[in-house]
């Protein structure tokens, strides 16, 4: 069986919150990669970053979905149903 996202519904057209890592920039800390929350925008840091921002966003809000926010990557990732997609 393909395991599938079924929180689709909780996307929008969002706008970014920072041009990188919300919580990172306020800090003055680094970060690796980014993401994006397709609920209300809030940009985050990915997992290989120090602070882990995007999954530290998913276990306040709730919001399920983060796309990546790098140039030229489209993927998603549902942290409920841990499943990537595009």
């Amino acid at each position: 069986m393909v395991k599938r996202c079924t929180h689709l519904d909780t996307i929008h057209a969002v706008t970014p919150s920072a041009k990188g890592c919300e919580e990172c920039l306020m800090m003055g800390s680094e970060w690796v990669h980014l993401r994006i929350c397709l609920t209300c925008g809030h940009v985050g840091c990915c997992d290989s970053s120090p602070n882990r921002h995007a999954t530290k966003h998913f276990h306040a809000t709730g919001h399920p979905i983060m796309q990546s926010f790098e140039p030229g990557e489209t993927w998603k990732w549902c942290y409920v149903d841990e499943v990537m997609f595009r």
